[in-house]
């Protein structure tokens, strides 16, 4: 098995920051790695260096093979050599680049990478955009591709099936781990489990040999004490009071050294790092808030066309009160239409009278807003700013972030910010459309828990197959006009 790529000792720096210091990385040319790490880890950056698209700071990188590259939305590309049969399958009825969405442009790009006699393809979230019968077509294409595969994605199930090996980029570092995502994520917790138990065990070592130290020390005094006292009493026997003070004077050495060897042996403990811990976030809704209807939100005989477009024809359905309801489908079937109907109370519509509703949308992160992370979150909030940090903490943010103005922070990290807002507003009833939309990995098993936890109802659409069968009470979906129940 030949290698395609041999990177050593290769560190970026941008803006006087290390981005990354790998000391060796090898691509084999039947690898199939998925590479995960937090948004800003430089995971974009990772794979341009190693196709040469950007430069490394230091370190080289030798490349024995071609390959194709599947950008993150990158408008306007060239169409090269295609399959149009392919391309078919992915959804794409007309190769135009100029009028092409953000969803054409990623399945034309799959479409030309699988098209291409090279060694390997790079992608970095190919999924985006890709509704579920275009994410299960392009996992049945690359199941058969032989060549290598170097794959940046947020949809856990996507590497499940398609990925054996995990890098993880954490702190500027690649760890590797065999298996798919599920297989990554449980040797993360046997680490994680195994790191809580020394980490126990450096404290415990280190508290006994603390209070064993502070014992020998008050022995060492009450000694001293007790041969200043002998000495007033044998004060006229020089003899008598040598001979004591040579015993227990001894006796205090040996206590002392005692003492400093157990000093010795903690300083050989070194610091141990406590391991991250997991927050629990326990949400709570106000009686003010509570609902009593058992279907909070009920469609009857519903309509909703645009132009000769019929979305929804007498549609009708009931949802529970307190479940995770989870809405799926092909591309442009109205799930969005769909949610907006619900938010603006259109007719057919019937929603509890006290209903408080919390809505986010796709694009929810471009919102421009100038004030502090948590002034922005308090608003409409009955959450103590400890609780507060914990959600923020959980999805990602440092106490650093936390003090940021809204304007500086990311796509990614704008996102995160709303959802949190939403699930610690005033809301019952929460919807929620793509909400997994560019979150790393780690915040989207963080949002998993969150949505779990929370104590409303809540909507959501989401073509990530993991977040719907983790989280999903019900799922339905659009088809043939009609809200129907898949589950």
């Amino acid at each position: 098995m030949s290698i395609l790529i041999k990177a050593k000792e290769i560190v970026v720096e941008y803006a006087g920051r290390e981005v990354f210091n790998i000391e060796h990385l090898e691509l084999y040319e039947y690898d199939r790695i998925g590479l995960v790490g937090a948004n800003g880890a430089g995971k974009s950056t990772l794979l341009k260096v190693l196709l040469g698209e950007i430069p490394e700071s230091y370190g080289k990188v030798v490349r024995n093979g071609s390959f194709s590259y599947i950008p993150q939305m990158e408008q306007g590309g060239a169409q090269s050599d295609v399959d149009y049969a392919l391309a078919g399958k992915l959804g794409i009825d007309r190769l135009d680049a100029e009028q092409m969405s953000g969803g054409q442009e990623t399945r034309l790009k799959i479409a030309q990478a699988l098209s291409s006699s090279v060694h390997g393809i790079f992608a970095d979230e190919p999924t985006s955009h890709l509704d579920s019968e275009g994410i299960h077509f392009l996992i049945h294409q690359l199941s058969f591709y032989t060549g290598a595969l170097l794959v940046i994605s947020h949809d856990r199930e996507f590497l499940d099936q398609v990925v054996d090996k995990i890098w993880e980029l954490k702190d500027g570092k690649i760890t590797e781990y065999w298996g798919g995502y599920s297989d990554y994520l449980a040797q993360k917790n046997e680490n994680q489990k195994k790191q809580e138990i020394q980490y126990q065990q450096y404290v415990n070592e280190r508290e006994r040999l603390e209070k064993a130290i502070t014992e020998k020390r008050n022995q060492a005094r009450k000694v001293d004490q007790k041969e200043k006292g002998a000495a007033r009493k044998n004060n006229s026997d020089q003899g008598g009071r040598l001979a004591h003070q040579k015993s227990v004077g001894s006796k205090q050495k040996k206590l002392h050294q005692a003492a400093k060897n157990m000093e010795q042996r903690i300083e050989a403990l070194g610091e141990v790092q406590a391991p991250e811990m997991n927050r629990t976030i326990h949400f709570r809704q106000s009686h003010a808030l509570e609902l009593h209807n058992p279907f909070p939100i009920i469609g009857n005989e519903m309509n909703k066309a645009f132009g000769d477009t019929v979305i929804l024809e007498n549609a009708s359905f009931q949802f529970p009160l307190g479940d995770k309801i989870a809405l799926t489908g092909a591309n442009g079937a109205g799930k969005t239409t769909f949610l907006n109907m619900i938010l603006n109370r259109e007719q057919g519509i019937i929603i509890s009278p006290k209903a408080e509703i919390g809505y986010i949308a796709q694009q929810a992160y471009t919102l421009d807003h100038h004030q502090a992370v948590i002034e922005f979150i308090q608003e409409n909030c009955d959450y103590e700013v400890p609780e507060i940090r914990a959600v923020l903490a959980s999805l990602g943010f440092s106490p650093h972030d936390v003090r940021k103005r809204l304007a500086v922070l990311s796509g990614g990290e704008m996102m995160k910010l709303q959802l949190a807002k939403m699930l610690l507003g005033r809301y019952n009833i929460l919807l929620m459309d793509e909400p997994n939309n560019f979150l790393d990995l780690p915040a989207m098993e963080a949002l998993e828990h969150l949505m779990k936890s929370y104590a409303g109802t809540i909507i959501f659409i989401s073509h990530d197959e993991r977040l719907i069968e983790n989280v999903a009470d019900q799922v339905y979906a659009i088809e043939n006009k009609q809200i129907v129940r898949i589950r």
